[in-house]
């Protein structure tokens, strides 16, 4: 049995990964859906300190309390900054990690950084209401979907290198999302031979566009 943690992108609480949790769990093994702080069931705790070192310390808490060793930790989108920091701080309580269409900085890289105008922009529309939270974007995202901490796209990750201590490591490039911000990333990976990229051609929502393609990746990367 392997457990997996999973980790979702911005806008998107732990509801968002439960269905494919439980398929995970059918398979006989354990899954965590995680919901970030100050999004979805934890919107209440959003506030102007909720930033990146908030959420990659979620996620640690949850691996030492739970007491939970040997994980594969899985981060979509966004989640990818968060993972990444997990993995430095935490690298020993790690079996491998898969990035799903998902940011993967360099130290001193934020999201913003990583990003162009448009998602800059995207970023930015509708936090003159309080000044850290991102709206939901106009693009069709669920109803479930949430406001975001400003802050946690805004903070540069710091990475001692640890990180590259998790044995296996997994990048799944979706192809078919339009305006992706993330092909250099892609471009990047897929010529460094420690890594396991695979390129899938559809949309940004994996879960919905390629469940099943996805399930296969996690599962030989738990083995």
């Amino acid at each position: 049995m392997t457990t997996f943690v999973l980790v979702p992108g911005a806008w998107h609480g732990g509801w968002w990964f439960e269905p494919f949790a439980r398929e995970l769990r059918r398979h006989g093994h354990e899954a965590y859906a995680l919901t970030l702080t100050g999004v979805g069931d934890r919107s209440h705790l959003m506030s102007a300190s909720v930033n990146l070192d908030t959420h990659i310390q979620d996620v640690v808490n949850v691996l030492e309390i739970e007491g939970i060793e040997d994980a594969v930790l899985c981060g979509h989108s966004y989640g990818g900054m968060v993972v990444s920091g997990v993995a430095d701080r935490v690298p020993e309580r790690l079996r491998a990690l898969v990035y799903a269409d998902a940011f993967v900085p360099a130290d001193g890289e934020s999201v913003w950084d990583q990003v162009d105008d448009t998602w800059r922009q995207i970023y930015l529309s509708g936090i003159g209401a309080d000044g850290y939270a991102m709206r939901v974007p106009d693009f069709g995202l669920d109803p479930r979907a949430s406001a975001h901490p400003l802050a946690t796209v805004l903070q540069r990750i710091r990475l001692t290198g640890a990180w590259e201590r998790v044995p296996r490591r997994h990048y799944i490039h979706l192809s078919g999302f339009h305006g992706t911000p993330l092909i250099p990333t892609y471009e990047r990976l897929r010529q460094d031979p420690a890594w396991t990229v695979h390129n899938l051609p559809v949309g940004h929502n994996i879960l919905a566009t390629a469940p099943e393609e996805f399930l296969k990746i996690m599962l030989a990367a738990a083995e």
